[in-house]
């Protein structure tokens, strides 16, 4: 059997061309050398697999090949010497190390010492390298390599030219993987070589290590569908399809196909950060000035542009906000995937609009509560009628005695149906109910009524339906309420103005927060909908009370003068 040589060794860059995605660096080493402006201590730093060995090696190679006339059938092997400082990495090697240096070179103008992920040395081999580092021979040239700079000592640092590698882009990854498969004789879909691209997170070195795993598995022909497979990864089609499920709200669908990711054997968390990602790409889709930093491949990018063009751009930022907090949550809660479904389902509901929704979407449809009436009645009784009212946000018109008011009957039965006129009502802990307390304090929308019946009614009648109002309130327990409706007597003024006054402020306040349901009660009871109820502060009433203990202490005084000379003569306080 031939023996097998990985890609990342069989092709490792000879040459600064091959280097891939640090051109400022490679540029930068070239015209140094071409110069002779090379420092004699350099550090390339950077994260594992971005080319800082290998950019070593060459430019070693290349400090000789400059100085013999460009010969480049000369590796000058004999020049290059490396140290791997993870095993080497005590005072001893130091100092051999150190000794070595001193002999010139046998062929060639330099010496070159790579030393290999030198954070590893000790705190004493750093402080024997120092001199030699700060003052080398002239034929001597360092080359030190290292994945974490901070943990090398500042004096180091300081002697030393440093080159920070980048982590390399997926497009460049993937283009160097296009190339590798056009010299294998391999056809790749284009989003296969962007997976695996991804999948190394900026290492040439991993994703050399991927393809050839991929390649093994799949032969000379990759796919799409075979590299998910094989790096167990979610495909881009499962939250392309989660997506449209959350946003024509079908939750039970939503949580189906939940189900079937972690049948699948995938973590929730790797689901919910996966469609947190693909939620993000949606967003960076919206703009043409953003779509740059889309990095997917050319048949992908146009279903994205297609699916963010039915996304709304609200949706998208509360839904990639609900599913970032699902993410930190996620490891500290006892029941993962209830969260992870809450969350979905909490998104499913972000453009929920129970006026268009169709009952076929709901996990409780709407029928549910017709279901509630008897087969064969062919009316519903009054419970269910109310039942049903209440489910729908249904406000019940209370039916006046005929025998009080005869013309009454007719007037309400043909009185125009309320419910277009009277919001639905939501639960104080809704979003949606945030939202209309907004909208309530910062507009100037209110209910129309210019269709509705408008009543004559005397002075008397408004009296009578003020006073049943008063006893509601003590029946419901609003004692505070009632007390502030007891305290005066309401005035009919002109076009059904009604006038009440009230003895202070704060009762005011008190009957302007009760003020709807107060107007609503009393514009049912006369079917008068231009009824407008004005609370006024009397004044002059508002001197009979007394609320303060000096207030009160005066108005005892009034009455009996004797009081402020009791509390002189034994020194009381109020």
């Amino acid at each position: 059997m031939e023996h097998f040589i990985v890609s990342a060794r069989k092709y490792r860059p000879q040459n600064f061309e091959d280097v891939v995605g640090q051109q400022a660096i490679t540029n930068t080493l070239e015209n140094a050398i071409k110069n002779n402006h090379l420092a004699q201590a350099l550090l390339f730093t950077g994260p594992r697999g971005v080319g800082k060995t290998s950019c070593a090696r060459i430019l070693a190679k290349r400090i000789n090949q400059e100085d013999a006339g460009n010969s480049e059938d000369e590796d000058f092997a004999f020049n290059i010497f490396e140290l791997d400082a993870a095993s080497n990495n005590s005072v001893d090697d130091i100092r051999n190390l150190t000794d070595q240096v001193r002999i010139p070179p046998q062929t060639g103008k330099y010496k070159v010492y790579i030393i290999d992920e030198v954070h590893m040395l000790s705190q004493a081999a750093f402080n024997a390298f120092l001199k030699t580092l700060e003052e080398p021979p002239a034929h001597a040239i360092f080359i030190l390599a290292t994945t974490e700079k901070h943990k090398i000592i500042p004096t180091i640092l300081s002697r030393c030219q440093i080159f920070d590698f980048k982590r390399i882009s997926v497009l460049d990854a993937k283009e160097y993987l296009k190339t590798i498969c056009s010299r294998e004789g391999i056809t790749a879909d284009d989003d296969a070589l962007h997976i695996i691209a991804q999948k190394a997170d900026g290492a040439m070195r991993d994703a050399l290590s991927i393809f050839d795993r991929v390649v093994s598995f799949s032969g000379t022909e990759l796919t799409r569908a075979a590299v998910t497979q094989n790096l167990n990864v979610l495909d881009y089609d499962v939250y392309f399809e989660m997506t449209d499920l959350l946003v024509e709200n079908k939750i039970p669908e939503v949580l189906m196909a939940y189900n079937a990711v972690l049948a699948k054997g995938f973590e929730g968390q790797h689901f919910i950060t996966g469609l947190a990602s693909h939620f993000r790409d949606l967003l960076v889709a919206k703009d043409t000035a953003t779509i740059s930093l889309l990095e997917v491949g050319d048949s992908t990018k146009k279903k994205y542009l297609e699916q963010a063009s039915k996304t709304g751009l609200q949706f998208l930022l509360q839904a990639i906000d609900k599913a970032n907090d699902c993410d930190l949550k996620y490891r500290g809660s006892k029941n993962q995937r209830l969260l992870v479904e809450l969350c979905l389902m909490q998104i499913a509901s972000i453009n929920f609009d129970g006026a268009k929704k169709k009952s076929s979407n709901y996990i409780i449809p709407a029928t549910f509560f017709t279901a509630l009436v008897p087969t064969k009645a062919k009316v519903p009784t009054k419970a269910v009628t109310d039942v049903i009212q209440e489910a729908a946000g249904a406000v019940k018109v209370p039916v006046t005695n005929t025998q009080e008011a005869p013309n009454q009957t007719v007037q309400e039965t043909n009185r125009p149906p309320l419910l277009k006129n009277i919001k639905r009502r939501t639960s104080a802990f809704s979003l949606k109910n945030v939202h209309q307390k907004k909208e309530f304090k910062g507009g100037n929308d209110e209910e129309n009524y210019d269709n509705h019946p408008r009543t004559p009614f005397t002075h008397d009648q408004l009296k009578d339906a003020w006073r049943k109002y008063y006893f509601k309130l003590q029946d419901m327990g609003e004692r505070s309420i009632a007390a502030v409706i007891a305290s005066g007597e309401p005035q009919l003024l002109e076009n059904f103005k009604v006038l009440f006054s009230v003895p202070n402020e704060l009762m005011k306040n008190q009957l302007q927060k009760g003020k709807p349901k107060l107007l609503r009660f009393v514009r049912e009871k006369l079917n008068n909908y231009g009824i407008d109820i004005q609370v006024t502060v009397n004044a002059v009433e508002e001197k009979k009370f007394a609320y303060t203990p000096h207030e009160k202490f005066e108005k005892l005084k009034e009455k009996n003068p004797m009081i402020a000379q009791l509390k002189s003569t034994f020194g009381l306080d109020l």
